[in-house]
């Protein structure tokens, strides 16, 4: 029942020869002009200029997105939007671990990195895709990377989902583009319709791992779906780059938001009842000795008095989002040693005489870049400037630099 379906097509395999890698690496350089190279043609008889900048183009991505099949000679590339929209490296692994048991199947297979993670987990991975030639690639790449525990079929995955037997986890990316009306957010109006076809999912598994486009609002996504048991907000180096909604069938009790920023040192974690956050007492205070300012993953979720309440720290502003204590303290996003706060006043800060200086915005009705005209200040350097409102309502600047 789970036998791969799509066997290996006319993808022109001519690109795995020796020589043609070799100029592959070579041009999947930065420093090399892909314009110029698509223009002076093919140096090979058996490939043609396009496929080969298709070939430069995935490998140049692949890099640092995905580093495993960068290191893998055998990896076919599809075409460049296709990279753009698959899952890195980074955030496949953090998703892998959200799912375990013995079958998952991938209504929205695309390049398959996903699954290549979900496939380190779970005992039978199976990949739909509707583009069958990324279904090919997708099963030519399964194999070259010997991960022969993934099958893949090419059609419509819910048709496909109708004939399969009970899954430990469906897991769903839906496609963002809409025919009509071009790129899409709203849950209803993505394909598949996840909202619209929550039934059929549940009818075949107790668990739903669905993947939204980080600009998804939380409030409207919770509206649109049923029994959200967490919703992990998952940035990288302090980008945001996922929304990840775990559904569960049955599932009545309030949604756990998990905020996770991956970075190269150390993870930064912090979760919250998404109920309780209106429920949270906070005190708010004028800037004290140290700033602290969330990280993305915490500032897209929401949880803006649970973070100040959990750290025991006072908010500046209910609409500031900076937050400040006397004691240095260990936190989730940025930490800053505060050396002077002073009204948001020209005078004030040509007295300071600072020519250059990172900028931060946050509840202020002026961009960074018009502050940087108006006051002269360039970019960079070790001072932070802090533009925002106080607990007086006050717009104020907080000069300050990093705490160690």
């Amino acid at each position: 029942m789970f036998s791969n379906f799509a066997e290996l097509s006319p993808l022109n395999t001519k690109v795995f020869h020796t020589d043609i890698q070799e100029f592959i690496l070579e041009k999947s350089k930065p420093n090399i002009d892909l314009t110029n190279l698509i223009l002076s043609g093919s140096p090979f008889h058996d490939i043609s200029i396009q496929e080969l900048a298709q070939q430069i183009q995935g490998k140049r991505k692949a890099k640092t997105k995905l580093p495993t099949w960068y290191s893998c000679n055998e990896i076919y590339y599809p075409p460049n939007l296709n990279l753009e929209q698959t899952s890195s490296e980074t955030t496949a692994l953090y998703k892998s671990n959200l799912v375990s048991g013995n079958y998952l199947l991938d209504l929205t297979g695309g390049f398959g990195i996903d699954d290549y993670y979900f496939a380190k987990r779970i005992k039978k991975v199976i990949h739909c895709e509707l583009n069958e030639t990324l279904s090919k690639i997708a099963t030519h790449n399964f194999k070259a990377l010997q991960q022969h525990n993934i099958a893949t079929i090419s059609g419509d995955s819910l048709n496909i989902l109708k004939q399969q037997p009970d899954l430990d986890w469906i897991y769903v990316d839906p496609s963002r583009r809409h025919e009509s009306k071009g790129k899409v957010f709203f849950l209803e109006d993505c394909l598949p319709d996840v909202p619209n076809n929550l039934d059929l999912f549940f009818s075949k598994s107790k668990n739903i791992l669905l993947k939204t486009s980080p600009l998804l609002d939380l409030h409207i996504g919770l509206k649109a779906l049923k029994n959200v048991k967490e919703i992990h907000v998952v940035a990288v180096n302090n980008e945001v780059k996922e929304l990840l909604w775990i559904l569960e069938k049955d599932f009545v009790g309030d949604t756990t938001i998990v905020t996770i920023n991956l970075q190269k040192k150390e993870d930064q974690e912090f979760s919250f009842i998404h109920a309780k956050e209106v429920l949270q007492e906070v005190h708010y205070a004028t800037p004290q000795q140290y700033l602290y300012e969330p990280n993305s993953a915490i500032l897209k979720s929401g949880g803006f008095l649970s973070i100040a309440n959990a750290y025991q720290l006072k908010k500046l502003h209910i609409n500031s989002h900076l937050y400040t204590s006397e004691n240095l303290i260990d936190f989730p996003g940025r930490k800053f040693k505060i050396e002077a706060t002073f009204p948001y006043q020209k005078k004030a800060l040509s007295k300071v005489g600072i020519a250059k200086a990172n900028i931060t915005t946050r509840n202020f009705p002026e961009s960074v870049a018009m502050i940087r005209k108006k006051f002269k200040i360039k970019e960079g350097g070790d001072q932070y400037l802090f533009f925002t409102t106080d607990c007086n309502a006050k717009k104020i600047i907080i000069l300050c630099k990093k705490a160690v």
